[in-house]
């Protein structure tokens, strides 16, 4: 058995965290990882109903139980802090509260009796998370899909286990036992896993991208903010997104156009320009496979990988 400060203080039996991947990652992958052992959180943005974030956990609580979580952008709280309170509304476990300074909202979560954890992206982060009195931090390497920062997973998550006393969860490039095993090794209590379950049939979202994603190597992702920009989100410039390559990061990525023009060239549904964030673990998805069962075969080799120098 992984027994972590994960497992013990959600009483899982797999130290992993299934991403809370915004527009793929709803109440059926959620409930899927966490009826495999871990705990799956909800992705919620401000464009999320209250009728959808009711609708997702029911779904996730159907599937995988009571437990339930959710992840939220942080900068986006500032100008309006409502979805916070329909997620806390629905009393989840784990409320995840990344991208900016979680202060003002950390007591909210802790009141409704939940654990806040934030992904960080650097040793700064790491001091204003700490501050706002967080219950855990996740180091969050460049290698990650979606939205992240400029140092690699396993720099970071060195740096940060070496600077703080919270308990730490890694993120970036872990999509498989291997990957869990590692980072538990290094003094991790357990960590997010994001690309490896973008092919499972529970996600949301376009139906391409499950099969765009198994078709793609590990090189073929960009960190780019052209996405953000043709879509008018309006994320910080801090903060750029990791995402597979197709044609429109080949005819606008690095070029400098101004928002309106990348808002005209793309197209949501289209197979070869539509956004398909992933990350650098790409290569290892080879197949659309059910979220349970990746989630368990991670957690059968990590255990058996970890047995092997006593390390369980």
């Amino acid at each position: 058995m992984l027994d972590t400060w994960l497992t013990r203080e959600l009483g899982i039996t797999v130290p992993l965290v299934g991403a809370p991947m915004v527009g793929r990652a709803g109440g059926a992958l959620a409930g899927a990882v966490t009826r495999a052992g871990g705990i799956g959180l909800i992705g919620a943005a401000r464009f999320h109903t209250a009728e959808w974030l009711e609708a997702e956990a029911q779904t996730a609580r159907e599937i995988g139980g009571g437990l339930l979580g959710f992840g939220l952008m942080t900068w986006a709280l500032a100008d309006d802090a409502t979805l916070l309170g329909t997620v806390l509304d629905l009393r989840p476990r784990v409320v995840s509260l990344s991208f900016g300074d979680p202060a003002p909202y950390v007591q909210r979560v802790h009141d409704a009796g939940a654990l806040a954890i934030s992904q960080i992206n650097s040793i700064d982060d790491l001091r204003v998370v700490e501050a706002a009195g967080v219950d855990a931090v996740v180091a969050q390497g460049h290698e990650a899909g979606g939205h992240t920062g400029r140092v690699g997973t396993l720099p970071l998550l060195q740096e940060v286990l070496e600077s703080t006393s919270l308990p730490v969860l890694a993120a970036g490039g872990i999509a498989s036992g291997r990957g869990l095993a590692a980072v538990l090794a290094a003094g991790a209590e357990g960590a997010y896993v994001g690309t490896a379950l973008l092919a499972s049939p529970e996600t949301v979202g376009p139906a391409y991208a499950r099969q765009k994603l198994v078709d793609a190597g590990s090189g073929d992702t960009v960190y780019t903010d052209i996405f953000d920009k043709a879509r008018h989100m309006p994320w910080p410039e801090r903060w750029g997104g990791r995402a597979l390559t197709n044609d429109f990061t080949a005819n606008w990525h690095g070029r400098g156009v101004d928002e309106q023009t990348l808002a005209d060239a793309y197209v949501a549904d289209d197979p070869n320009v539509g956004v398909v964030y992933a990350g650098e673990a790409a290569g290892l998805v080879r197949e659309q496979r059910p979220a349970g069962d990746v989630v368990r075969d991670i957690a059968t080799q990590a255990e058996a990988l970890l047995a092997r120098f006593g390390k369980q």
